[in-house]
């Protein structure tokens, strides 16, 4: 066995002396499990709540979406919808106008986004965002709303007593001889109430594309993006080259990441906040480390004294205290992994936290955040023993 390594694994398993030297090194030791299990913890937390977050996006983003490169839409011609009919790894593709809208109901304005999407309009989308209602009939002035909208405005669904009137400025230019004349406007009948998170359900409105194709004055190939669901999602690359290909440069490309991508890097921004201060936290707790090495440094002057007289270098007692520390930290980064893990566990499984009376605080345990972990507690670890090893000198050994 490693003459070095030997004599750490002793000193490391083996009481001192001195008490006080003892609760140091115990100290030190829990404070590397806490550090280490708070901080995957917290990386598993902040998974947790990322997740929840995105799944409400992905609800209703697709997989792929096609938007005009230049203004607000573009023209789509019958080949064109026929080579996308050709693509096996489309599962379904919609048309759809999206515009900001005015909606007035009982003397109350707010403005929204009108989505407007055709019948291939995916089904399971629908069924996973409705709550109250159904969804509008095909070929009617019907819309469905979010709950936040339904509320602020104070309609319900199926009230024919009082219609939702939606109103778009007419495009143009020139004095405006009437507010009547200005817009272009529709009365509706909400049908239906979806309730995906705060954001979107105070934000949009869907109708029939026919209804905004009207309300916008688009022609009759004129659309705002195509929404497409594929059939095997790991083909995403080869289906947007196919996509560039049928239209040219005059559409961009975008997947589910690049259409939330404010979100992705508020989210992935966050995370490494998160990781930065935890960190900082475990630097810290490390710090004991480097206090209880030096202080079984100077217990066992005697011993390494004898150590040297006996042969060994100034590199070999180094090295003692370096895989003292080192071996410190990572036992006690491995058990705090451990903990971690199990408290992660049990969150999982008997919901300990909630974050309301229905909702447990949600957790994530990724792979990477065992690695990320452990690779963070290994370096810091072989740093701290490094720095608190370096402090033995010859001078310092021989000094009786």
């Amino acid at each position: 066995m490693n003459f070095s390594l030997y004599i750490a694994k002793r000193y490391l398993l083996s009481k001192s002396s001195n008490n006080a030297i003892n609760f140091i090194t115990i100290i030190a030791a829990i404070g590397v499990i806490i550090g280490s299990a708070s901080l995957f913890i917290v990386l598993s937390g902040f998974a947790g709540l990322k997740d929840f977050s995105l799944q409400f996006s992905s609800i209703v983003d697709p997989d792929l979406k096609i938007l005009s490169v230049k203004g607000k839409s573009f023209k789509i011609t019958q080949e064109e919808l026929a080579q996308l009919d050709d693509l096996e790894s489309i599962a379904s593709y919609s048309k759809v106008i999206e515009e900001r809208v005015i909606l007035n109901f009982d003397n109350k304005n707010i403005i929204a986004n009108l989505k407007g999407v055709d019948e291939n309009y995916p089904k399971s989308t629908i069924d996973s965002i409705l709550v109250q209602g159904r969804w509008f009939e095909p070929n009617t002035d019907q819309i469905v709303s979010g709950w936040g909208i339904s509320n602020n405005l104070s309609f319900g669904i199926f009230d024919y007593a009082k219609t939702i009137r939606i109103s778009v400025p007419k495009p143009g230019k020139g004095q405006i001889s009437s507010i009547k004349g200005a817009f272009n406007s529709v009365n509706t009948t909400n049908s239906g109430v979806f309730q995906i998170n705060e954001e979107l359900d105070n934000a949009y409105v869907y109708a029939n594309f026919d209804t905004a194709q009207y309300l916008l004055g688009y022609k009759r190939h004129q659309i705002s993006a195509i929404e497409f669901q594929l059939t095997n999602s790991e083909d995403i690359d080869a289906v947007k080259q196919q996509l560039l290909t049928i239209f040219g440069d005059k559409v961009v490309v975008k997947n589910r990441m690049q259409l939330n991508d404010a979100l992705y890097k508020m989210l992935n921004t966050e995370y490494l906040a998160v990781y930065l201060i935890f960190t900082l936290v475990l630097i810290i707790a490390l710090f004991n480390v480097i206090g209880s090495i030096v202080m079984m440094i100077l217990d066992k002057k005697k011993n390494l004294n004898t150590l040297f007289n006996l042969g060994a270098t100034i590199k070999n007692i180094r090295h003692i205290f370096f895989l003292q520390g080192s071996l410190m930290t990572l036992i006690g980064g491995s058990i705090g992994l451990l903990l971690g893990f199990i408290l992660l566990w049990f969150q999982k499984m008997f919901s300990l936290v909630m974050i309301t009376t229905s909702l447990p605080y949600p957790v994530t345990i990724k792979p990477i955040n065992f690695i990320i972990v452990f690779v963070t507690i290994s370096v810091l670890g072989v740093l701290a023993s490094k720095i608190a090893s370096a402090r033995i000198s010859k001078k310092l050994i021989t000094a009786f």
